[in-house]
């Protein structure tokens, strides 16, 4: 639930023309044709404040929060018009979809989702907007950046050759970071001040400053206002520089800045961790019979009785089920379902096979297919790290290079806009 609430107080709100502003809401700065003012600046400080309570990062002082509030909401202002130039739009019947599955994702009803969001002091149609910006945003950089990285098999060849030799297909990294971007066109001295500021932050970090109120206070990079928590990342879902700096570190350290591209970087491990890909998977087979016109859920479910008792006096469950099962997929294999992983089924059918022991056939049941039975075979763990290797591979590459890009094309587009800044307090330096 935590989690959740914290989705909601990223606060986003629809875009206004100048003229639905009511002469008393200060204009603070200009977005191209579009305007922040002081009430919206207002109201999305104070949820971020109280999202940073909850976080336990409240130590911001006002002024330096202000202003990272602000370059978030320019970021979504700039992606949300050039959304619009797009035609990107996400109608109620598509957010309805989304909402709903983020209820059923929390255990909750949509109504349920509404009365939490309202417990927060937020109410459910300025969430349902901020969900939809979200949406509109997500398609916007798909459109932009995602759907135009190509990977190709050399790239997942050498990746695996490189990762496997570097020892860090295993790891995972809780990481912090604080970014320091620099112009794409940058002049010597843009970059030579990026770097000395660099050098200044992590000389405080490493003389006790705290690292998160430092990303709070300094920080370029999207996850400035969480205190640069970047979440759980595999090492190599990681830039290459970033790999290259941490892997030799423990928990706790903190990287020298580190160079690229979009400007100087400094990084925290929070917390580092190795893993394998290990799955327990389940061997079953089963009988459906499908219920219509001619079949109502009582015969189906008779009819199943019927066969599970022939099976239990020595009949081959295998024979049965390719005389009556209506299932195209395993019928001509006597059922058989093969090997699968957690979640390959649907709940209904899930939920029955895990409670079966070894050899168990169960009891008529009901899923959006119709009416089954179910007998267990075996069990195992098996590890599918190198089976997943080329799926990784490609997943990974094509996710690095959209991150990269993705910061490149947002700070190009904030350089291509035109941004006046009404109050000069609120300028960045």
């Amino acid at each position: 639930m935590k989690h959740l609430i914290l989705f909601s107080l990223i606060l986003l709100f629809p875009m206004q023309s100048f003229s639905a502003y009511e002469s008393l809401d200060k204009i603070i700065v200009v977005v191209n044709d579009d305007v922040i003012t002081q009430n919206e600046l207002d109201e999305k400080t104070d949820g971020y404040k109280k999202k940073l309570r909850l976080n336990n990062l409240s130590k911001q002082d006002e002024i330096t929060l202000t202003k990272q509030v602000l370059q978030e909401m320019i970021r979504t202002r700039i992606q949300l018009q050039r959304a619009d130039k797009f035609g990107i739009t996400i109608d109620d019947v598509a957010l309805n979809r989304v909402l709903e599955q983020m209820a059923k994702n929390n255990k909750l009803t949509l109504e349920e989702l509404g009365r939490a969001i309202q417990a927060e002091g937020m109410s459910f149609s300025n969430f349902r907007e901020q969900a939809r910006s979200d949406l509109i945003i997500k398609q916007l950089q798909e459109r932009v950046i995602a759907n135009k990285i190509t990977v190709t098999d050399q790239e997942i060849q050498q990746f695996i050759k490189t990762d496997k030799a570097s020892s860090q297909t295993d790891i995972s990294y809780h990481l912090s970071h604080i970014l320091l971007s620099t112009p794409e066109s940058a002049k010597p001295e843009d970059i030579q001040n990026a770097k000395e500021k660099a050098e200044s932050l992590y000389s405080e970090i490493m003389q006790g400053g705290d690292f998160s109120d430092i990303a709070l206070r300094h920080s370029n990079g999207r996850n400035a206002l969480k205190g640069g928590d970047l979440g759980l990342r595999k090492a190599n879902e990681l830039p290459v520089a970033f790999v290259s700096a941490i892997k030799d570190l423990n928990d706790g350290d903190v990287t020298k800045p580190i160079r690229s591209a979009s400007g100087f970087h400094i990084l925290k491990i929070n917390k580092s961790t190795r893993q394998k890909d290990v799955v327990n998977q389940t061997h079953a087979r089963h009988i459906l019979i499908r219920t219509g016109a001619e079949t109502s859920a009582q015969q189906a479910k008779d009819t199943l009785l019927k066969l599970k008792r022939e099976i239990q006096s020595g009949k081959e469950f295998a024979e049965l089920a390719k005389l009556y099962s209506q299932d195209p997929g395993s019928k001509t294999n006597g059922g058989d379902l093969g090997w699968t992983d957690p979640g390959m089924f649907v709940s209904e059918f899930d939920d029955v096979m895990n409670r079966l022991k070894d050899g168990d056939i169960s009891e008529p049941f009901k899923s959006q297919f119709g009416w089954h039975i179910i007998q267990v075979l075996e069990r195992r763990t098996k590890d599918k790290t190198d089976e997943n290797s080329l799926l990784q591979a490609k997943s990974i590459i094509h996710k690095r290079k959209s991150e990269e890009e993705l910061q490149l094309w947002l700070r190009r587009v904030h350089d291509e806009s035109f941004i006046e800044y009404k109050v000069s307090d609120l300028i960045p330096q």
